[in-house]
C-alpha cells in the first residue's frame, strides 16, 4: 500500500506560530500533529509514503527523516497551493491501493478494516455545519452518490474528514488529471471532491466509514481541545520533587521544573525551564523559559521568554482585585 501525505499549508489561522513553523510540525501532547498521525500508519504494510510539502518544506523532511526513517519517504514540492486536488496530482499515477491522510487530520478510525474491505472508501463524520466543509450524499444501498465542496445548502450532514482510501487510485489520476486540463475548480481551486465525483459518475463505488474521533487542530483554541483528548489516551505518569503535577501531562526528559504546579492538560517540550508557575491546559514549546506566571489555554513558542516579577501585595478585608 502507499500513502500520500499532503503537508504544503501554512496554517494563516495558527499565527504567529505558523510564521516560524509549518502547521504540520506544531506541537501538542509530545509531538507535532504529523508526528501523530505518522503514528497511525504503525503496523501496516507500506511500500513509500508520498509528502506534498510547500511552506517551510525544509524542517517537514528534517523532522520525518529523523524520527521516521524505517519509511520509504518520498517528498513533492507544491510550486503553488492550487488545492487538494491539485496536491495529490502532483505525486503523479500509481496503480497501487492508496491511502491518502490530510497533514494535519488527527482522527480516530479502523483502518485495519477499512484497507481489509479492499473497496473504495471514504472517511466520514456526522457535523453540526457541514456548510464548512465536502459533504456527501449517499444512495439507497449506502454508496456515495454526490460530493459537494461546502455547499451552501448541505444535502446531508455526514462531512468527507479527509482520510480516503482508494482501491482504483490509477481512475483518480485520470479523473484529477481531467478536472486540471479543463480547468474544473470551486472556490477558486480544484477540489479532490470534484475528481471523485467525476469517478461516481462514471459508475465507481465509494462506501464510507466512520470516522470516531476528528480532532481539529485549525485554531490555537481547539489545538487545547484536541491536545486534552490526546493527554486523556495517553497519560504518562510525571513526578518533579517540589512542584505538584495535575495528570494528565507530558514532561519532555530535560526540561528543569522548579516549585511550580502543572497540569491538568499541559505539554512542555524539552529544553524548557519552568519555575514558580501554575500551567493549566497548556502548551510550551522547546527550549522556553517561563518563569513566575499563572498562565491556562496558552500557547508559548519555541525559545520565548516569558519571565514575570513576583508582586508584593498587602490587601485589606474586603478588598476586590479581578483580572478579565
Amino acid at each position: 500500500m502507499r500513502v500520500v501525505i499532503p503537508a504544503a499549508g501554512i496554517g494563516k489561522r495558527l499565527r504567529p506560530h505558523t510564521h516560524t513553523v509549518p502547521k504540520v510540525l506544531l506541537r501538542l501532547a509530545g509531538k507535532p500533529m504529523l508526528g501523530h498521525i505518522m503514528d497511525l500508519l504503525d503496523g501496516f504494510d507500506i511500500s513509500e509514503i508520498v509528502f506534498v510539502i510547500g511552506y517551510k518544506s525544509e524542517l517537514v523532511k528534517q523532522y520525518l527523516q529523523q524520527n521516521y526513517s524505517q519509511y520509504n519517504l518520498k517528498f513533492i514540492y507544491q510550486q503553488k497551493r492550487l488545492g487538494l486536488g491539485h496536491a495529490i496530482y502532483s505525486t503523479g499515477v500509481s496503480d497501487e491501493d492508496t491511502l491518502i491522510i490530510l497533514g494535519d487530520t488527527i482522527f480516530r478510525a479502523d483502518l485495519s478494516r477499512v484497507i481489509e474491505s479492499g473497496k473504495n472508501s471514504i472517511g466520514v463524520a456526522e457535523v453540526e455545519d457541514p456548510r464548512r466543509f465536502g459533504v456527501v450524499q449517499l444512495d439507497k444501498d449506502g454508496k456515495v452518490s454526490r460530493l459537494v465542496e461546502k455547499p451552501a445548502h448541505p444535502p446531508t450532514n455526514l462531512a468527507v474528514v479527509g482520510v480516503y482510501y482508494l482501491k482504483d487510485y490509477d481512475l483518480l489520476g485520470r479523473a484529477l488529471n481531467q478536472i486540471i486540463s479543463e480547468n474544473i475548480k470551486s472556490s477558486g481551486e480544484y477540489q479532490l471532491t470534484d475528481a471523485l465525483q467525476l469517478m461516481v459518475d462514471e459508475g465507481i463505488e465509494f462506501s464510507t466509514f466512520p470516522i470516531v474521533k476528528w480532532l481539529d487542530c485549525g485554531k490555537p483554541e481547539t489545538m487545547l481541545e484536541t491536545q486534552k483528548v490526546l493527554l486523556n489516551e495517553n497519560s504518562q505518569e510525571v513526578n518533579i520533587p517540589g512542584s505538584i503535577i495535575i495528570p494528565p501531562v507530558y514532561v519532555s526528559p530535560n526540561t528543569q521544573v522548579e516549585n511550580s504546579v502543572l497540569g491538568p492538560y499541559v505539554d512542555i517540550a524539552s529544553g524548557c525551564r519552568i519555575k514558580n508557575c501554575v500551567l493549566s491546559n497548556a502548551i510550551i514549546g522547546e527550549d522556553a523559559v517561563v518563569e513566575n506566571a499563572v498562565l491556562q489555554k496558552s500557547i508559548v513558542g519555541n525559545e520565548v521568554v516569558y519571565c514575570l516579577r513576583p508582586v508584593e501585595i498587602n490587601l485589606g478585608d474586603g478588598s476586590q482585585i479581578i483580572s478579565s
